[in-house]
C-alpha cells in the first residue's frame, strides 16, 4: 500500500465514505473531537484556500487514508509493505500499525502546524523539474547555493522529475539555470514553505522533541521510510526517520523501484490508498508489471475485492 502526501487533499474528501456505516465513518466521526477543531467542515465543505493550508491539508489527508484503511482491513484487505510520500508516510505508520490513529492525526497535525509556522518565519517556496534526472538537479542547485542561497533537491520523484526547495530568491535562480541545463519546465509550487529543505531546521528540532511524547511501536509490517527508501520496522529507528523527514529530501524514486523495481519479490498488486492516484499516475509507466489501483472512495472500496481476486 502506498499513501499519497499533501496536495492530494480536495474539497469534497470522505463525504461519501460518511454517508455509510463502518469503520470508515465511525474514525471519521472522531476526528474533530481528536483535533479539537472542524477538520471536517474544511474537507467536505472548504473553501478550497483553508484545507490547503498545511495545517489542515496535513491531518485531512491522513484522515482520508486512514478511513479507506480501516475500510480495506474491514474487508480483510491488509498491506505486506507499505510506504507514503512525505505527510503520506504518517498514514502508512498507521496501516502497519506503528501509530494509532488518533496518535496519527495529532502527529501530523503538529507536523503541519510547525512547517506552516516555518514558512511564515522563512519565506521559501518548491518547484518542480522536468526533464533533469536527481544527480543533474542536485549538482545545478549546489551551484546556485553557493551563488543565490540555499536551494536543494527536496522530493525525488520519478527518473525525470523532482522538486526543488530553499528561498525564494534561490528558487528563481535555480529555475533559470536548471533550464540551461536542460530542464524542460520548472514550476513554482503553491505551498507555504521550503519543505525537506534546511529552512525547516528549527521545525525539525520542535518536531524530533515532540515525538518523544508519541507511542510509537514496531511495525507490523515494514514500512519503506523516506529518509533512507529501506524497509523499517524498528519503533527508534521509524521515529528518527519521521524527525529527520522535513529537512530531509523524499526518496521516492528509490522507494518505489525497492518495491517494484526488483523481479524476485516485485508485488502483483499496489494499492493507493487515500485521496487522488498521483501516485499510481507516477508509477504506471515505469511499472508496466505492477496493477496499481487508487482506493479513496466508497465506489473504489465496493468493486477491491473483485479486482484482487482476478489478479491474484
Amino acid at each position: 500500500m502506498l499513501f499519497p502526501g499533501q496536495g492530494s487533499q480536495a474539497v469534497g474528501m470522505t463525504a461519501d465514505l460518511m454517508d455509510r456505516s463502518g469503520p470508515a465513518a465511525d474514525f471519521l466521526n472522531t476526528v474533530n473531537g481528536v483535533l479539537d477543531t472542524d477538520l471536517l467542515l474544511a474537507m467536505h465543505h472548504g473553501p478550497g484556500e483553508v484545507l490547503t493550508e498545511t495545517r489542515n491539508a496535513q491531518p485531512a489527508i491522513l484522515a482520508h487514508s486512514v478511513a479507506v484503511t480501516l475500510a480495506l482491513r474491514e474487508l480483510g484487505v491488509t498491506p505486506s509493505v507499505v510506504a507514503g510520500h512525505s505527510i503520506g508516510e504518517f498514514s502508512a505508520a498507521v496501516a502497519a500499525g506503528v501509530l494509532d490513529p488518533a496518535d496519527g492525526l495529532k502527529v501530523v497535525r503538529r507536523r503541519g502546524e510547525l512547517m506552516f509556522a516555518a514558512g511564515q518565519e522563512i519565506p521559501g517556496t518548491m518547484a518542480a523539474v522536468m526533464g533533469l534526472n536527481g544527480a543533474q538537479v542536485t549538482e545545478v542547485c549546489a551551484q546556485v547555493t553557493k551563488d543565490s542561497g540555499v536551494v536543494v533537491l527536496a522530493n525525488h520523484n520519478s527518473e525525470a522529475q523532482v522538486v526543488i526547495s530553499g528561498e525564494v530568491e534561490a528558487i528563481a535562480a535555480a529555475a533559470d539555470a536548471l533550464k540551461a541545463a536542460g530542464a524542460r519546465r520548472v514550476i513554482t509550487l503553491n505551498v507555504s514553505g521550503a519543505f525537506h529543505s534546511p529552512l525547516l531546521d528549527d521545525a525539525g528540532t520542535s518536531f524530533t522533541e515532540y515525538l518523544k511524547g508519541v507511542s510509537i511501536k514496531n511495525a507490523d509490517v515494514p514500512l519503506v521510510a523516506n529518509v533512507s527508501a529501506t524497509r523499517v520496522e524498528d519503533s527508534a529507528q521509524l521515529a528518527d526517520g519521521f524527525g529527520r523527514q522535513l529537512t530531509s529530501p523524499v526518496r521516492w524514486h528509490e522507494t518505489m523501484q525497492l518495491l517494484a523495481g526488483q523481479e524476485s519479490d516485485r508485488p502483483k498488486i499496489i494499492l493507493e490508498v487515500g485521496p487522488g492516484k498521483v501516485l499510481t499516475n507516477l508509477a504506471r509507466r515505469t511499472y508496466p508489471e505492477v496493477k496499481f489501483i487508487p482506493v479513496g472512495t466508497h465506489d473504489d472500496l465496493d468493486g477491491i475485492l473483485d479486482i484482487l481476486h482476478e489478479n491474484l
